[in-house]
């Protein structure tokens, strides 16, 4: 019976640091023991079998390699996906659609440049976008104008990405005229003998007739700033 105690007790607590470790996008798993029968199988292969048994959309990088023998132990789903991360050396990151597994030596590490944001407005925006992961680095170097950031390929695209639409968004606000500024329009004249039409972004206009015959099929493009 103490022994049984012991282990509800290891489990409660493993489930409560799981929740506070996991900023990201929550991976919401059964707590019941996922049964895994499998005697000689490629790990990618398992590892995509894992995701259409749990009705999760799972993305296997072509470089994880290595094949599962022998008997798998029933473990809770998690445990399951983080014993294989062990043993073969994985990492795994979900970004609340789609659940990345790649290789270890996958993962990249980069220098950011933050001018003109903040390191505070940026962590605030990738907690804000449930990107942070505590597993993973994101780290200010003094001076708060670069970022460390290390990770498996996914996480570091959504922090590049996340940057990217903050120095946008600073951008605009600094000059508000250039983000309203309308696209170019696009001009075509087209002849056809000694008639011609405009065309203006996609849409026919006018007709004009000419004495002077041109030949059938040219196309000439005008754009506003030509008179």
């Amino acid at each position: 019976m103490v022994h049984i105690l012991k282990r509800v007790l290891c489990v409660g607590v493993f489930i409560c640091l799981g929740i506070v470790r996991a900023l990201g996008a929550s991976l919401s798993l059964p707590s019941t023991p996922y049964s895994y029968t499998v005697l000689d199988q490629d790990l990618s292969a398992a590892l995509q079998e894992f995701g259409n048994n749990l009705n999760i959309k799972v993305n296997v990088s072509t470089e994880v390699k290595g094949r599962i023998r022998g008997r798998m132990p029933d473990l809770p789903p998690r445990e399951f996906l983080e014993r294989l991360t062990n043993l073969y050396n994985l990492q795994w990151y979900y970004d609340g659609l789609v659940l990345y597994i790649s290789a270890a030596h996958e993962a990249q590490s980069r220098l950011i440049v933050l001018t003109p944001i903040s390191f505070n407005a940026f962590k605030t925006a990738l907690d804000a976008f449930n990107i942070s992961d505590e597993r993973y680095i994101v780290r200010p170097a003094p001076g708060d104008g670069l970022v460390l950031t290390s990770g498996p390929p996914r996480f570091i695209a959504l922090v590049d990405q996340t940057l990217k639409g903050l120095v946008a968004e600073a951008q605009a606000r600094r000059d508000p005229a250039a983000a309203e500024k309308p696209p170019r329009e696009s001009v075509l004249m087209l002849f056809r003998g000694s008639s011609s039409m405009v065309i203006r972004d996609g849409r026919p206009e006018n007709h004009y007739s000419s004495e002077v015959p041109h030949q059938d099929g040219i196309v000439r493009e005008a754009g506003t700033s030509q008179k």
